[in-house]
C-alpha cells in the first residue's frame, strides 16, 4: 500500500505547529500590502498585518497558479506520496482550479500516484476543521478512499459562521453595499454571514452592538448541531486580532455545552484583506450549512 500525504492550502488557518506536527503539506496564497509581496517565504505577523489595516493600508491578494501548485505537489510525488488535497473553496478564489490543473498534468507524468483535490466549500477554520478530521481518520489507519469519502460526504456538514466589526471591509468585496457600510456603521449594525452549499460567503441576519453579534453566532451553533452535538468536541474558532471576542465566545460555548477543547487561530491576512480587523468566525458540525 502506498504512503499518502494531506496537503492544503494556508487559508485553512490551521496553526503552524499543528501543520508541523502531523506532517500536513501547504500551499500558499500571497498578498501585497504596502508594495510588498508577502508570502511563505517572506511573512508578516498576523498582528502587524490588522495593525497596519487598521492605519489605513489595503493588501491586495492573488490566488495559486497552476505552476506554483505543481511545484508543490510534484515533490510529494516525488518521494513517492499519493496525495489528498483539500482546497480553499473554489467560489472565493481561482486556486482551487489552480491545483486542478497541476494535478491533472501531473497524473499523466505519474500515472502509479493518485492525486485527489477535494474542493473545501470552505474557508479559515472551516477548512481547517476538515483537515483536521481527516488526519485523525488517517492516524486510526483509515484509507486514502475512506479519507476521501468522508470529505466529499461530510463537508456539507461543517458550519461556518462569522460577524465583522467594520463594514467597510465588506463594501470593498463587493458584499454589502456602500449605503449599508455606511448606515450599518452608523447604527452599529454587526453582519451575520456564512458559507453556504456552494461555498459562498453571504449575509444571512445582523445584530445590534458587538457583543450581540458574538452571542447571534453561539445562538446558530446551537440552532445548526443537531445529531452532531457529540461529533463537537473540538470547536474551531478564528479571529481578526481580537483575541479577547475569541476567548468570549469560546468562555460561552464551555458553559453552555461543556466543551473543552478549541482551536483559536488567527483569520489569516489572505482572507483578513477582505473581512478586516476585529473579525470572528465560529466553526462547528451541524446538520446542515
Amino acid at each position: 500500500m502506498r504512503k499518502f500525504i494531506i496537503t492544503t492550502d494556508n487559508m485553512s488557518d490551521l496553526p503552524e505547529p499543528f501543520i508541523n506536527e502531523n506532517n500536513i503539506g501547504q500551499m500558499s496564497l500571497s498578498y501585497i500590502l504596502d508594495g510588498e509581496t508577502y508570502n511563505k517565504d517572506n511573512s508578516l505577523s498576523e498582528s502587524e498585518f490588522y495593525d497596519r489595516m487598521r492605519k489605513g493600508s489595503m493588501p491586495i491578494t492573488s490566488q495559486i497558479n497552476p505552476e506554483a501548485a505543481r511545484i508543490e505537489l510534484e515533490k510529494y510525488l516525488k518521494e513517492g506520496y499519493d496525495i489528498i488535497h483539500v482546497a480553499f473553496s473554489s467560489a472565493l478564489s481561482g486556486s482551487c482550479n489552480s491545483v486542478n490543473i497541476a494535478a491533472k498534468e501531473l497524473a499523466e507524468e505519474y500515472p502509479e500516484a493518485k492525486i485527489v483535490v477535494i474542493d473545501s466549500l470552505l474557508a479559515s477554520l472551516g477548512q481547517g476543521l476538515l483537515v483536521c478530521k481527516l488526519v485523525e481518520m488517517k492516524k486510526e489507519k483509515k484509507s486514502f478512499e475512506e479519507l476521501v469519502k468522508w470529505a466529499t460526504d461530510n463537508r456539507e456538514h461543517i458550519c461556518s459562521y462569522f460577524t465583522v466589526d467594520d463594514l467597510f471591509h465588506l463594501f470593498r468585496g463587493g458584499r454589502v453595499s456602500k449605503a449599508t457600510a455606511i448606515i450599518g456603521s452608523i447604527i452599529n449594525i454587526k453582519p451575520v454571514l456564512h458559507i453556504d452549499k456552494e461555498g459562498k460567503l453571504i449575509s444571512i441576519g445582523k445584530a445590534r452592538g458587538r457583543k450581540k453579534s458574538l452571542l447571534t453566532l453561539i445562538d446558530k451553533m446551537d440552532e445548526k448541531m443537531g445529531r452532531y452535538k457529540e461529533d463537537n468536541k473540538t470547536i474551531f474558532i478564528s479571529h481578526g486580532d481580537c483575541l479577547q471576542d475569541a476567548q468570549f465566545v469560546q468562555q460561552t460555548i464551555k458553559e453552555r455545552y461543556a466543551i473543552e477543547s478549541f482551536i483559536v487561530s488567527y483569520v489569516g491576512p489572505v482572507i483578513g484583506a477582505h473581512s478586516g480587523p476585529g473579525t470572528l468566525a465560529l466553526f462547528f458540525m451541524g446538520e446542515e450549512r
